[in-house]
């Protein structure tokens, strides 16, 4: 086992991430159930891997990462127009829906229902908290963890 998180390392945390109002965007503690990063695979962005690295067990860090370090800018080139028409297996389309979508590739994606108007329906595939800075509060619990998913569910 590792002594510090370096750049390939298996992490175990426990993490709130907070918006710049106070409210909670998402929290391991909330469910009881620790979030298991792999450092290096690209799931996570390069800033919160900047403030993991070289931090020890039981090490508590609370920093903030502006939009271009935490999920991005949102980008127009994610916004996408589709006919009502693609919608009627899906049934009724709500604003505020995320709904998952097929790539070409076969890959799904999440997207927000941004607008539903006429036969047109409006669809933001950014990241949710894109455009956001973010606030995390986050507490290494182990490092290298025994891979089996037993204890923790993937994060990224």
């Amino acid at each position: 086992m590792a002594d510090s998180v370096q750049s390939d390392s298996a992490v175990l945390v426990h993490f709130t991430l907070k918006l710049d109002d106070g409210s909670t965007a998402e929290s391991t503690q909330a469910n009881g159930k620790p979030a298991l990063f792999q450092m290096g695979d690209g799931s996570l962005s390069e800033g919160l891997e900047r403030h993991l690295l070289g931090l020890k067990p039981g090490a508590r860090h609370a920093f903030s990462l502006q939009p271009e370090e935490a999920f991005g800018v949102p980008s127009p080139d994610l916004i996408q127009y589709f006919s009502r028409r693609e919608f009627i297996d899906a049934g009724e389309p709500e604003t505020g829906t995320i709904m998952l979508f097929t790539a070409m590739d076969g890959s799904e994606m999440p997207g927000v229902i941004q607008e539903v108007s006429g036969d047109s329906i409006t669809v933001d595939f950014n990241h949710p908290l894109a455009g956001r800075t973010i606030h995390f509060d986050i507490e290494v619990l182990e490092i290298d963890p025994a891979l089996e998913g037993q204890h923790a569910d993937s994060a990224g």
